[in-house]
């Protein structure tokens, strides 16, 4: 793959963004295609589109109980900065339907972050600028300056007390199991998004 410079990877960005969705209509989206029994993506099978549709489950769930504390929303007020996120994402991503809504709830609460969602299997060339370790994981945030178009820093596919637990596992076992993949889902629910804005505020800076 071609290294782009600066000014091809910001026409990139510009062009995702005009096909970026924010976080309510986002949500929608899910709706209406778990309604469709569909989903994103270039996969439309069956086992997808039911991913579809435990997601929208899961992201409804968060929705409602991602709590911010005090602590939190403070610090997100000392951030001064007028900053971006780019989040590539799919309906059928199980990562994706607990950590997307933990950002979306931090992003709502502050003046000076603005979030937009793009899908992955629809930019290719942007995701193709911001592969985690090669491959094309997701969901994987993109924070940019909202003046300048500069990439300030990446966040994803998971936050790092998750990313930690699948390196581990793959390293003891070799792969990742069905029964892992059960393990790491209870693992997002005890956290409820915690470690998702912790890594997001470490990010901004505050």
């Amino acid at each position: 793959m071609d290294t782009l410079n600066d000014t091809q990877i910001l026409d990139i960005i510009k062009t995702s963004l005009k096909t970026g969705y924010n976080y309510t209509d986002y949500r929608d989206l899910v709706i209406d295609l778990v309604a469709k029994e569909s989903t994103t993506g270039n996969d439309k099978s069956e086992a997808m589109a039911n991913y579809t549709m435990l997601n929208d489950k899961r992201m409804k769930r968060w929705d409602k109980t991602i709590k911010l504390s005090e602590s939190t929303l403070t610090r997100l007020a000392n951030f001064k900065g007028n900053v971006t996120w780019i989040v590539i994402t799919e309906s059928w991503c199980g990562d994706a339907a607990h950590v997307v809504p933990a950002i979306a709830k931090l992003a709502e609460q502050s003046e000076n972050i603005t979030l937009k969602l793009v899908l992955r299997d629809t930019n290719d060339d942007l995701m193709n600028q911001f592969l985690t370790n090669g491959g094309k994981s997701i969901p994987k945030l993109i924070m940019i300056d909202s003046e300048t178009g500069e990439v300030l820093n990446t966040f994803g596919p998971r936050p790092v007390a998750a990313t930690k637990l699948v390196a581990d596992y793959k390293a003891k076992h070799g792969m990742i199991t069905p029964e892992f993949k059960e393990d790491l889902q209870g693992w997002y629910n005890k956290d409820k998004g915690q470690s998702t804005i912790e890594d997001l505020l470490q990010m901004l800076g505050v």
